[in-house]
């Protein structure tokens, strides 16, 4: 029997997610506790992360309030260690064979490496969201001709996943720090351009699957940076009047 799991969490972050993606597929008996990271509980880093960042997992012990952790808990943290962990608890979740198994791994961090970057600084920063269709073109050629990263699914999705629903929330919204207009003109793109096609495809299937659906609030993700993108947008004007 699996001992207890509490999932420490914010919405907002796509890190947490992955892993809250694969709780949902391991079928594992998990308690969820939402962080508002604009304003961490004062207990969460001595008692959870001293990171003070999400996810974050506390493993074992007595069963108790997740907003109040107890010692006799193992405290577990990082994102990519996690999806391995709940992969180790719940057989499945990584092919048994030890060739897909280090697959699934290379693309984790070669999609990661290469998605990041653009979504970030796009995003977040304000900087052109074209990167997007160079990573999507990279991450492309990684893929199968069917199936998901490795043809079954897998952690190698989780990890990804979070990612790319964001992204198609703030470039369909133009809900990005980019100039306004920019993020719909890469949406476009994307949904238009035959060359994307084996994308559109797959990220289609990630959608599809009931893990998503229950874990992902787009409405959510829309609001949030939509606020952002119109803060953003605000001090550049300001600091370039």
């Amino acid at each position: 029997m699996t001992e207890q799991i509490t999932l420490y969490t914010a919405k907002i972050c796509p890190w947490a997610h992955r892993v809250e993606l694969a709780l949902q597929e391991s079928k594992l008996d998990y308690s969820r506790f939402e962080i508002d990271l604009t304003n961490k509980p004062e207990w969460y880093a001595p008692k959870v992360n001293p990171a003070s960042k999400v996810p974050a997992i506390a493993y074992g012990g007595p069963k108790v309030s997740p907003d109040a952790p107890v010692p006799e808990s193992q405290k577990l943290a990082e994102s990519y260690v996690l999806l391995e962990f709940i992969a180790d608890l719940a057989p499945g979740l990584l092919p048994s064979d030890p060739v897909l198994r280090a697959k699934a791994r290379f693309f984790i961090e070669t999609a990661t490496s290469k998605f990041t970057p653009g979504f970030a600084g796009s995003v977040l920063r304000g900087e052109s969201p074209e990167p997007i269709l160079t990573a999507i073109e990279a991450i492309q050629a990684l893929l199968p001709a069917e199936g998901f990263a490795i043809g079954e699914w897998s952690i190698a999705d989780a990890a990804l996943t979070p990612f790319f629903a964001r992204a198609e929330v703030a470039l369909k919204h133009d809900a990005g720090a980019f100039d306004e207009g920019e993020g719909k003109k890469v949406y476009e793109t994307l949904q238009s351009d035959p060359k994307y096609e084996r994308f559109r495809k797959y990220f289609k299937a990630l959608k599809e699957r009931d893990s998503f659906k229950q874990t992902f609030d787009e409405e959510y993700i829309k609001s949030a940076y939509t606020k952002r993108s119109l803060e953003t947008r605000a001090k550049k004007v300001s600091a370039n009047a």
